[in-house]
């Protein structure tokens, strides 16, 4: 295709209720790196910067967390090993606080409260009733700044189910213990935990009845929303050079292969429930965690690949997770386990669990590489915070938090280091300095004492 009529960066393929946006591609005139690997942050086409905020429960177990030696020469430990793929891709960032997610006089309640603050930075009124109040989280704050500019402002996920009343911890609302992203302080940003339902959302056209129409169709008869935009897919192939059909063919791959996992996944339900089975109800989720957790991964980079978002919340589980790991060879609910009081089983199940995790986000990292932009990747051109908002989850502090930042940042990071700040240093310097790359102009952020530093 000629560079002087380039296909457009919104461009989707369309049928019946489907919009099936498209991966960037050559044709649409994206400028390719430089040699250091920086954009123009105002280039035309250029690959956009993304944000996305990974959430684990429960804390964990710091030793087998934190590295020895600082630099770029430090060893992964043992629960950051499922990381040594990535490790150039990577900055493991000590000394990290959320001072707000401490009591602060409000009594016990450190699960509620951690997840209240880590994205808020803001301390959540104690109250099991319906004058929640707490802050805006991050995510929100980019998304009111550069949310317009893509389909969805944001995109909230989860494995765990969303709860907006009645009490979770020690006198805090379930609102606060469930939620990480808040549009305002008083309005969280429910997650959606069906793969099913996120699929249908990111790939529906939004009309109002059409989509749930074409939806319904499509599954009585078995078909893909690739079938729906058949027509528009071989119409795009002609105007495609060898190097972009052959992108879009991988694109296209991948995306009916998550179809036939969510598919699967809902028949495997199925057989287990029976008659009990509703394909109606949105709390529908597959029955395997470890497959649940892929997926919802698989539809968080899809959504980032098409431009569909560039800002995204994926909690692994809510505050204060009962959550229980057989498959790991793992007795006994998660949060449970993580007040081992030293018990020697008892860590040795949690270092599990933090490893799982782990893994779980090293398989995010490696999708997110998977996807090439120009002569970098999708990973190359976001920034990916991992973490959690209780440091050891036996001690339920809120300083040494585990926390990861992965990727380059389009360019503006120099990842593959493990950085050590000061004690108590705020975790909201981080989200200053990721807003600040990602064009949003902002003096402060909760406690933030400015950028952080060493990025």
């Amino acid at each position: 295709m000629s560079r002087r009529n380039p296909l457009t960066r919104r461009a989707v393929l369309r049928g019946l209720g489907t919009a099936v946006a498209l991966p960037l591609l050559d044709a649409m005139g994206v400028p390719l790196l430089s040699s250091r690997g920086v954009q123009a942050e105002d280039a035309p086409g250029a690959a956009p910067r993304r944000m996305a905020y990974v959430f684990f429960p429960n804390g964990a177990h710091m030793p087998d967390w934190t590295p020895t030696t600082e630099g770029a020469t430090y060893a992964l430990p043992w629960s950051l090993e499922p990381l040594a793929p990535h490790k150039q891709d990577l900055l493991v960032l000590s000394g990290l606080a959320q001072d707000q997610a401490r009591a602060h006089g409000d009594g016990p309640g450190d699960h509620a409260r951690c997840v209240a603050v880590f994205l808020t930075g803001a301390h959540p009124v104690k109250t099991k009733g319906a004058n929640i109040r707490v802050g805006v989280s991050v995510d929100q704050v980019a998304a009111r700044a550069i949310g317009g500019t893509t389909r969805f402002a944001s995109l909230e996920l989860g494995i765990e189910r969303t709860r907006h009343s009645g009490g979770c911890d020690s006198g805090y609302s379930c609102a606060y213990s469930t939620n990480m992203s808040w549009r305002t302080p008083t309005t969280p940003m429910a997650k959606e935990i069906n793969p099913r339902l996120v699929f249908e959302r990111l790939f529906g056209d939004g009309k109002p009845g059409e989509s749930k129409e074409a939806r319904e169709r499509r599954l009585r008869r078995r078909k893909s929303v690739l079938d729906f935009v058949g027509r528009d897919a071989r119409e795009l192939r002609k105007r495609l050079g060898i190097a972009d059909r052959a992108k879009l063919e991988e694109y296209l791959t991948g995306l009916r292969e998550i179809e036939r996992r969510i598919e699967r996944t809902e028949s495997d339900r199925v057989k287990t429930l029976g008659p009990a089975a509703d394909f109606d109800v949105p709390e529908r989720v597959p029955s395997d965690r470890r497959e649940h957790m892929r997926l919802m991964t698989d539809l968080l980079v899809l959504a980032f690949q098409t431009d569909t978002t560039r800002i995204a919340t994926y909690m692994l589980g809510n505050g204060g997770s009962p959550a229980k790991h057989p498959w790991l060879g793992v007795r006994g609910q998660h949060h449970q386990l993580s007040h081992h009081g030293g018990d020697k089983q008892k860590i040795g199940a949690i270092r599990k669990i933090n490893r799982f995790h782990v893994a779980q986000f090293a398989y995010l990292l490696k999708r997110m590489k998977s996807v090439k932009e120009g002569e970098g990747t999708l990973l190359d051109n976001s920034m990916v915070v991992f973490g959690s908002g209780i440091g050891d989850g036996n001690r339920h502090n809120h300083d040494e938090l585990p926390i990861l930042l992965a990727g380059g940042g389009g360019g503006t990071l120099e990842p593959g280091r493990h950085v050590r700040y000061p004690r108590w240093t705020p975790l909201n310097n981080l989200y200053l300095s990721m807003l600040e790359r990602v064009g949003v102009s902002q003096l402060a952020f909760g406690d933030s004492k400015g950028p952080l530093a060493q990025l």
